[in-house]
């Protein structure tokens, strides 16, 4: 069994602000921001929505693929996710673009801030998936507009299973296209706030929109996450951390638990209670692949 991971490779550079983004920015004078954070604490890390879900996912034990894009300066990314025995076959090299980065500021309260560069990520729509006979499942994850267009057009042809995932890219769709993964795909996963996004670009409430999906979660942070079938919805309680140390990934590792549930045939609640397991057990660590989590 392998699941497919379409989506982003990047690097994060992950800076923390001592105070609060609040405390800094007047809201009177938002149209001549002008605004500077002094972060005593910088970190480089290796990131992006697929890195991030292929590392969780290897945490469980499973054979992960990313379907991704990496620019010249990400050998090193490369090598690192074969010494954790991830399959890169799928990983496409652009040698004219440097490795798509992220810059990340998080404040006191665990608020962020992030700058986007996507490099690589935006050529990842010339990296097909044009055969996956062992793919059990799949997820499309924030990467490229195109890519995620193509990718789910390209799964559904195939008869794999898919997540769709949009996170941080769904502002870049209108609502005849979110329409057309909702129904290309087979279950979508989503923070409160781009669910919302979802729900008013498609004109469709989260009732609906679980109708024409086996499963909608939307998580809700510390609180757990509702999950939404047949237009029926399910409180998953979230899971008390140990510690609270950095939000960055806490998402892709819920996904990676949730992949991984309906990847075995569990229903999406189970699934998600794991992902809780999961999303509570990263933030505990700092970056998006460093923690360690064992069923």
């Amino acid at each position: 069994m392998t699941i497919l991971v379409c989506g982003s490779l990047a690097f994060d550079t992950i800076m923390t602000f001592e105070g609060r983004f609040a405390e800094q920015i007047l809201p009177e004078q938002l149209h001549i921001l002008n605004v500077s954070f002094l972060v005593p604490a910088l970190r480089r890390e290796y990131g992006g929505c697929a890195g991030n879900i292929a590392y969780g996912l290897r945490q469980l034990g499973v054979q992960v693929r990313p379907v991704a894009a990496l620019g010249n300066d990400g050998q090193d990314y490369l090598e690192r996710m074969q010494e954790l025995g991830i399959d890169t076959s799928a990983v496409q090299w652009v040698s004219q673009h440097y490795t798509a980065q992220a810059m990340i500021m998080t404040d006191g309260d665990n608020n962020q801030i992030t700058a986007f560069h996507p490099g690589a990520m935006a050529l990842a729509h010339q990296n097909p998936i044009a055969a996956a006979p062992e793919a059990r499942i799949a997820i499309v994850s924030p990467d490229g507009r195109q890519a995620m267009i193509e990718h789910a057009e390209q799964l559904h042809a195939l008869g794999v299973p898919f997540v769709f995932d949009p996170g941080q890219g769904l502002p870049m769709f209108d609502g005849p296209e979110l329409l057309r993964f909702i129904e290309l795909a087979d279950w979508a996963a989503l923070n409160d706030y781009e669910a919302r996004m979802l729900s008013e670009r498609t004109g469709l409430g989260y009732a609906e929109l679980s109708q024409r999906l086996r499963g909608l979660v939307v998580t809700l942070a510390e609180q757990g996450c509702d999950v939404w079938q047949q237009g029926l919805c399910s409180r998953v309680p979230g899971v008390a951390a140990r510690e609270v140390q950095d939000p960055t990934g806490c998402g892709d590792a819920l996904r990676a638990g949730l992949l991984y549930g309906l990847a075995q045939g569990w229903d999406v609640q189970r699934s998600a209670e794991l992902g809780n397991r999961m999303g509570a057990e990263k933030i505990a660590s700092r970056g998006g692949q460093n923690y360690r989590f064992k069923l």
